[in-house]
């Protein structure tokens, strides 16, 4: 085979996305901060200085250190300071991304799950099943996300589980529209024709056939939803509606330090809120570069 033919062999999406980002200087960053982010997530209770929610460590006379001062025994070195109630806050962050990040990821794939499978039905079965689902999945894009966030966690308290249940609520939608949408364009489609003349089953033709021709928008979605979902998380534990004090997330320690913005501690919302930007911003670039690598149509000539 001679390297003109190797030339025109189609490309796949692994090496797609990685001429894409070597390529691109933005995409490499947002990869390489999103790889770096994720690592320290895992690795949290490895890389942190302290435990910052082991209570017999904590000391209220390392209360509210500047960044770069020394504990009461000098045994450690608190590289961003301490919040009120002295813990370190490099070990917080830390915590507090492994949180973020464990509630978004995990929101997105529970709802793409419902959002994708309803959004096929919806869109091969048609007729009254098709019009049931799309306008429950109206009347909830109708409202704002955050309303109907606040509304669940008033109505079910904090917890993990319980603001993972409401960022499930906000985003099931809008995979069950595009979903649909894709669906119906496949549906038309002649193998579609064909299998259901063949004489196979609903379910066997929605998971062999649309699936995963109406998958690769999806993911690009959900991509950018992680995003969404850390976002929403953080503004609804930073009112006091999300996670619980005994598992902070990001949000909820930049709340912890907003009342002392004016008394000149910076640090301990400061850090915690640099720490959310770069996270979403991370994402967020590499989702667009995913978008990319699904549809070579838009990849930038």
């Amino acid at each position: 085979m001679n390297a003109a033919a190797l030339n025109l062999a189609p490309e796949t999406p692994f090496r797609r996305f990685a001429r894409n980002y070597f390529a691109s200087k933005i995409a490499t960053v947002g990869f390489v901060l999103l790889v770096m982010i994720l690592l320290a997530a895992i690795f949290a209770p490895l890389l942190s200085p302290q435990d910052p929610y082991d209570l017999s460590k904590l000391d209220v006379m390392d209360s509210r250190l500047a960044p770069g001062a020394k504990s009461v025994d000098g045994a450690l070195t608190f590289l961003l300071g301490t919040d009120e109630q002295g813990r370190d806050m490099l070990s917080a962050i830390l915590y507090g991304v492994r949180i973020s990040v464990a509630v978004g990821v995990s929101a997105t794939v529970i709802a793409l799950a419902i959002g994708l499978s309803l959004g096929l039905i919806a869109g091969y079965a048609g007729g009254r099943t098709e019009a049931f689902i799309m306008r429950v999945a109206d009347i909830q894009l109708s409202f704002p996300p955050i309303l109907i966030a606040l509304i669940l966690l008033a109505l079910t308290g904090q917890g993990v589980g319980k603001i993972i249940i409401a960022l499930v609520a906000v985003q099931w939608a809008y995979y069950a529209r595009t979903a649909r949408s894709a669906a119906l364009v496949e549906r038309k489609k002649e193998y579609i024709e064909a299998a259901t003349v063949l004489g196979l089953s609903p379910a066997r033709i929605i998971l062999r056939h649309l699936l995963p021709n109406c998958l690769p928008p999806l993911i690009v979605i959900a991509a950018l939803q992680v995003a969404a979902a850390i976002s929403l998380e953080a503004t609804l534990s930073f009112l006091g509606l999300g996670l619980p004090v005994t598992e902070p997330s990001l949000g909820l320690l930049i709340a912890n330090g907003f009342q002392y913005l004016l008394s000149g501690k910076y640090w301990i919302s400061f850090f915690p809120g640099v720490a959310l930007l770069v996270t979403v911003v991370a994402i967020n670039l590499v989702a667009d570069h995913l978008r990319d690598v699904l549809n070579p149509r838009l990849q930038t000539q």
